[in-house]
């Protein structure tokens, strides 16, 4: 064997060294990504499918609380907020606000017993219902993909494949501030 083909062999074993880890660890890098990028597609699907049943739900109680204005305002404003939202962060800041709202006519509705026995009513609380959970879940599924995209990108070697690429950390889908707190109602109005 030649010395020529000899060189050529030991750079190509090197090369083949170099280029299969960095390929491996790239490609698993970018699945990562791209479950990130489709557990937040699920959020959006999740967020439209609730959002699709609240001008009904709205309507249904109106039919019963037309005096509650305030109400059905700020439940189409935060609703409308939620449409126009960008990015995960302000997205989760809108799904709060849409909650709170929501949370606040559905205590409206305590005090209209006929309104809760009706069946149009009863159906749109169980979709709504429905909604909620498949939302909690999406969410819960988007920050475990985070979770595992971001501690892919900072482990050593992939960290440097993922420098070179450019793939960098993404944000957890958050509640917004005061989001677990009990909004308030007020009945003297």
């Amino acid at each position: 064997m030649s010395k020529t083909l000899k060189t050529i062999i030991i750079v190509i074993v090197i090369a083949l060294i170099i280029i299969v880890p960095v390929t491996s660890t790239y490609n698993s890098i970018a699945t990562l990504n791209q479950k990130v990028i489709s557990s937040s597609s699920n959020i959006d699907t999740q967020l439209q499918r609730r959002s699709d049943l609240i001008p009904n739900l709205v309507s249904t109680v109106k039919g019963y609380a037309a005096q509650e204005k305030d109400i059905f305002t700020d439940v189409a404003n935060a609703r409308a907020k939620l449409s126009g939202a960008q990015g995960i962060q302000e997205k989760a800041t809108a799904d709060s606000e849409l909650s709170q709202s929501l949370s606040r006519l559905l205590v409206v509705v305590e005090r209209y017993p006929d309104l809760k026995s009706n069946q149009n009513f009863r159906d749109l609380s169980v979709a709504l219902e429905g909604s909620e959970n498949r939302i909690s879940v999406a969410r819960q599924d988007y920050n475990n993909a985070v979770n595992a995209y971001n501690t892919s990108i900072v482990k050593f070697p992939s960290n440097i494949v993922a420098r070179i690429f450019g793939f960098t950390s993404k944000p957890y889908y958050k509640a917004a501030e005061g989001a677990s707190e009990v909004p308030k109602v007020d009945f003297t109005k």
